[in-house]
């Protein structure tokens, strides 16, 4: 079976020449603030204070 992206799978990562590349820091500072589940620090906080009660 003829893999579908065989034609471009070895092609070179195309650089923009109108904006310079970010550097690794300043691409994981963009999902820094991303919280993707909300509340799970105090749900961890709360069943750990529980548990440490027994």
């Amino acid at each position: 079976m003829k893999d579908p992206f065989e034609d471009i799978i070895n092609l070179p990562h195309p650089v923009s020449k109108r904006h310079p590349q970010m550097s690794l820091e300043q691409r994981a500072a963009q999902f820094a603030p991303f919280s993707a589940v909300t509340g799970y620090e105090a749900a961890i906080r709360e069943t750990a204070h529980r548990h440490a009660e027994d």
